[in-house]
């Protein structure tokens, strides 16, 4: 790492030295997203993003960082605190490289957390959030079942949630064999209420202490 990156990270957490709540959206944008779906998807971004900055404490605590799959696996955005984050708008095609970008969700979140210790910053345990309307596709078996071995050995170590949302067609049995937690069913097209969901529950986190158990309210967005 070059001495200007430490800097830059140096001057970044005096300026903001809260305890860090990280969480990664991991985003499907294959082909069989494109349409409604994925114009829904792009509305609950933003109230996301809307949401998060009412809250004064969670706008400075909460870090997204954004990665989508379809053929190719994309971080689009990198770590920053909720009230620097700019939501994209989605475009999708391709096929669905779940497996690559769940390695790619645990690695930034690895290397995050090394900043935050190297940076005596606390932190929260990172969520990565999957939403998908399908399976893994297009990519190695190997890949999604050391994906799948991954989340299960983060999970038991209590270094990341992981949670997956099946939109529409999404093969949900296939996900349950991916994420520890049961996978939650999106009912219809509900993106924003989800995402006010997610919102409310990263509020809930920032609010509390650092390894503190924190009750999530029900997900009335979806169906498990």
């Amino acid at each position: 790492m070059s001495n200007t990156t430490l800097l830059e990270e140096a001057v970044e957490f005096a300026e903001n030295p809260e305890p860090r709540c990280p969480c990664v959206l991991l985003l499907d944008t294959s082909g069989s997203m494109n349409g409604p779906a994925l114009d829904a998807l792009n509305a609950g971004l933003q109230t996301f993003k809307t949401d998060l900055a009412k809250d004064p404490l969670a706008s400075r605590r909460v870090e997204i960082a954004l990665i989508t799959f379809n053929s190719a696996v994309t971080v689009v955005q990198d770590f920053v605190t909720a009230d620097q984050f700019d939501p994209p708008v989605l475009t999708a095609g391709g096929m669905t490289h779940m497996g690559g970008a769940i390695h790619t969700a645990l690695d930034i979140i690895a290397i995050r957390k090394a900043q935050y210790r190297s940076n005596g910053i606390a932190y929260y345990r990172p969520w990565v959030f999957l939403i998908t309307d399908g399976a893994p596709q297009g990519e190695a078996a190997d890949i999604v079942d050391r994906a799948a071995e991954r989340v299960r050995t983060d999970e038991q170590a209590k270094r990341v949630a992981f949670f997956a949302v099946g939109v529409e067609n999404a093969d949900m049995s296939r996900l349950a064999q991916i994420a520890v937690r049961t996978p939650v069913k999106l009912e219809g097209l509900n993106f924003v209420e989800m995402f006010v969901w997610l919102s409310a529950s990263m509020q809930r986190v920032s609010q509390s202490r650092v390894d503190d158990q924190v009750a999530l309210p029900p997900p009335g967005w979806g169906a498990i």
